[in-house]
């Protein structure tokens, strides 16, 4: 099972502005970080969980790992946001392991639901209702 990563969507409006930046990428999105992840190996296969509005709100998936000529990494992804079932979640300062398990499930259609606003799930979330 591969492994997964959360991050927050750090300068996102909304999830139509991260799918909006994502898609206008060409090949890839980079993102720039100071380490490479430990576990980098085990995220093959894997994807990167954006949290929005302290909810986990759509993932890309994870192409790998690649050194800049700065010696910091990009975190290369699919230029594409997949939707997910709203989980809340905290937000955090760059990026954090995220087990198979541990991930919420892809929104399926329109049989899956609406989704709540972020400050619904956050209540929701907070008395342990979801």
């Amino acid at each position: 099972m591969p492994l997964h990563m959360t991050k927050i969507a750090f300068q996102a409006e909304s999830a139509d502005k991260l799918r909006a930046w994502l898609e206008s990428q060409q090949d890839e999105a980079r993102l720039t970080t100071r380490y490479l992840p430990n576990r980098h190996e085990e995220m093959v296969g894997g994807s990167l969980y954006w949290i929005l509005a302290s909810q986990l709100i759509g993932r890309s998936p994870l192409l790998g790992f690649a050194e800049r000529p700065d010696g910091k990494h990009w975190i290369r992804l699919a230029p594409m946001l997949i939707p997910v079932a709203p989980r809340p979640k905290r937000a955090h300062q760059g990026w954090r392991y995220l087990a198979e398990d541990d991930a919420p499930a892809d929104l399926g259609g329109a049989d899956e639901g609406d989704i709540l606003p972020g400050a619904m799930v956050s209540e929701l979330g907070r008395l342990g209702l979801l």
